[in-house]
């Protein structure tokens, strides 16, 4: 219905992720405003499962679309189901997390659709009978506020990628929405590209986009080596380890722990920036954390212009001092 507000129920290993929750929490706001429903779309093969655990955090309704041709994701099948769905449906607005899946998925659902897409989204809104989302730009140095689909004008549906960890997640109510399982007919050329194997890697480690607490470490980390101390802070706080372009690009750490606006773009409770001067390719990245603690020898590094807490000390003294102290606080709670 044109007032209903869809959102992707992106999952992993049959396990809903943290985005998720956060796109049905602001799905639901925004619906109630708009007068419509909070409706999870659920893609995959074998969901009764996940269908069961999405319905306790109390979407309006589930739609599945359960088909082996969906088992693993693929941008074919995925695109044309999707797209056929939204088509025949037609809702307000259909929003997606901003993760590495859905910047495949969600440009080529919109433009098949022939439909807008807002990407890395910070903030959503429904006033003045539209949809309005909140997009950073230049880096963070402004954000501008652009209006989607409004009420009552059938076939504008708007599609926007949130940014995660921004949107507070709901809360399990113990719900047990409708659930309907849509029909599901993915022509043979849109079967692309063919899986042979997945390759998983296994750190142990908590994942840079969906992690609370990071520990990121710049130019005075001085390298790999001086990682090290970073790791047993994350490791004391259940944290991830994330790093600047400039360690990045010398070696230190691999690409994918890189934050920045050519690495990830994260939102964590807490970010601790150990040796990081504040480029605004980095600040782009991280700036919108709750709270920025900023760790570095030079009093006026750029990093403390955004930073909510800084210490002006050598962080191979003061990481340390904290990781210590971290553990005894929480051994004792």
């Amino acid at each position: 219905m044109a007032t209903d507000i869809w959102f992707f129920a992106e999952h992993k290993d049959g396990n809903l992720r943290k985005v998720t929750l956060e796109l049905l929490g602001e799905a639901k706001r925004l619906a109630a405003a708009a007068g419509g429903e909070a409706v999870a779309v659920l893609a995959g093969s074998g969901l009764g499962g996940l269908a069961g655990q999405l319905g306790q955090y109390g979407p309006d309704r589930i739609i599945l679309l359960d088909d082996p041709a969906l088992a693993e994701y693929r941008t074919g099948p995925y695109t044309n189901v999707l797209a056929v769905l939204v088509a025949e449906r037609k809702p307000l607005a259909f929003l997606f997390g901003n993760t590495a899946l859905t910047r495949d998925l969600a440009p080529r659902v919109a433009g098949r659709c022939g439909a807008p897409l807002f990407s890395d989204c910070t903030g959503a809104a429904y006033r003045d009978g539209a949809l309005h989302f909140t997009r950073p730009m230049y880096g963070g140095k402004l954000y501008a506020d652009v209006t989607g689909a409004a009420v009552g004008q059938p076939g504008t549906t708007v599609f926007a990628a949130l940014r995660a960890n921004v949107f507070g997640a709901a809360q399990a109510t113990g719900g047990s929405p409708a659930v309907e399982t849509a029909a599901v007919a993915v022509p043979p050329d849109a079967l692309w590209p063919v899986v042979k194997e997945t390759l998983a890697q296994v750190s142990g480690k908590v994942e840079l986009a969906e992690a609370n607490i990071i520990v990121s470490g710049g130019r005075g980390v001085g390298g790999a080596d001086g990682f090290k101390v970073l790791e047993e802070l994350a490791d004391a706080l259940g944290a991830a380890v994330g790093a600047s372009r400039m360690a990045v690009d010398n070696g230190w750490r691999d690409y994918k722990y890189q934050v920045g606006q050519t690495g990830k773009t994260v939102s964590p409770t807490l970010y601790i920036a150990c040796g990081i001067s504040g480029a605004i390719q980095h600040l782009a990245g991280m700036s919108s954390s709750k709270c920025i603690l900023a760790i570095n020898t030079d009093p006026e590094a750029n990093i403390f212009k955004v930073a909510d807490y800084g210490i002006v000390g050598d962080l191979f003294q003061v990481v340390p001092a904290l990781t210590q102290e971290f553990r005894r606080l929480l051994a004792a709670s």
